[in-house]
């Protein structure tokens, strides 16, 4: 298969700039995956969609305000840095604006001094590591001075930080938020558990390479980024007893799924406490080990995403309903609205 095999047309202004202020008031497309039929409906409907005995799983990373602006302590020339991953005790892998003024030994500084950066070596796709030094507590700091790294296509300011983050977000480490998961308000997964439905968490910390374009023209040639996950035991048991009672996973968000997935892989469909680094790339042809339904946002045109979510269904029934969403002026991207692929009808109820 190609790339342009997963273009699509989309207005420039139905790219969501600011998210709703109510989460779950926005747009809910539901694909059924058997015969892609369309309909439409608002988040909030979402909790209809459940069966007693299901499982939804969601991930409970934090994004860091990783955005920093600073100065080169040399010449006072403005430098950006954006964090991607620490590496160890305080030596980060980021990303420099403009890279060209920044050498090895550079030393920048933020907030007059309140937090400072020594470049220690270079890193992928033209990034730095870089070693910092402070006094008190890292991320306290961090939350003072760093600003939310929205993603490239989202030019308007965020005037709440807590808008990018998901209502259960906990455990640090995105350089970007799971957006499918800011549909969600803790009273909405009240009304989900009212139904009978097991609410898990797994970690996995999503990174720019999410929003890095594919530049091959054949999906067999592209090299996926790599993002640290963590399953727990007790998610794993939870989710282990669901499916072994006919029970159905619903996954929220594409970093949910390519947890589950890398997990269910390495231990032959079964799931085990683990953690570690996954590259795995899911598109059409994939067999999925874990998941039975899939909430998710709409994603960019010739993206591993698109790819993803055509794999759960097929690419003619994705491309469809993308133009259905686009025809109803759904919101797309991070703070856009929402597409719920429905589980096959074989899958409702007790498995054979």
């Amino acid at each position: 298969m190609h790339v342009k095999d997963f273009d699509f047309h989309l207005p420039e202004e139905l790219i969501a700039q600011t998210p709703l202020a109510d989460r779950t008031s926005s747009k809910l497309l539901v694909l059924d995956k058997d015969n892609g039929e369309v309909t439409h409906h608002i988040f909030k409907d979402i909790v209809e969609e459940f069966q007693e005995g299901d499982c939804l799983v969601l991930n409970d990373t934090r994004v860091l305000p990783a955005r920093l602006m600073g100065v080169k302590e040399e010449t006072g020339a403005n430098i950006e840095l954006l964090l991607l991953k620490q590496t160890e005790p305080d030596v980060w892998e980021t990303l420099v604006k403009p890279a060209k003024r920044v050498k090895l030994g550079t030393v920048v500084s933020f907030g007059e001094g309140l937090l400072k950066a020594e470049c220690v070596g270079e890193a992928d796709h033209g990034g730095r590591m870089f070693k910092f030094t402070y006094d008190g507590i890292f991320y306290e700091i961090l939350d003072q001075l760093g600003d939310m790294p929205l993603p490239p296509y989202i030019r308007e300011k965020l005037d709440d930080k807590d808008r990018y983050q998901t209502v259960f977000a906990k455990e640090r480490g995105s350089a970007a938020a799971p957006t499918a998961g800011l549909h969600f308000t803790d009273n909405l997964l009240d009304e989900i558990r009212a139904k009978g439905v097991e609410v898990v968490f797994i970690t996995l910390h999503v990174g720019l390479g999410t929003f890095r374009p594919v530049s091959v023209e054949s999906i067999d040639d592209h090299e996926m980024h790599s993002e640290f996950y963590r399953l727990s035991k007790e998610t794993a048991d939870t989710i282990n007893r669901v499916k072994a009672a006919g029970g159905r996973i619903i996954s929220v968000g594409t970093t949910s799924t390519r947890t589950l997935e890398s997990v269910a892989a390495k231990f032959n469909g079964a799931l085990q406490e683990d953690s570690g680094w996954t590259s795995i790339f899911i598109f059409p042809g994939y067999e999925f080990k874990c998941i039975d339904g899939l909430i998710t946002n709409f994603h960019l045109p010739k993206s591993t995403l698109v790819m993803l979510v055509s794999a759960l269904t097929t690419r003619d029934y994705i491309m469809h309903a993308y133009e259905q969403a686009v025809q109803h002026q759904y919101r797309f991207f991070s703070f856009g609205d929402a597409m719920f692929i429905r589980p096959s009808s074989k899958e409702k109820g007790v498995r054979p």
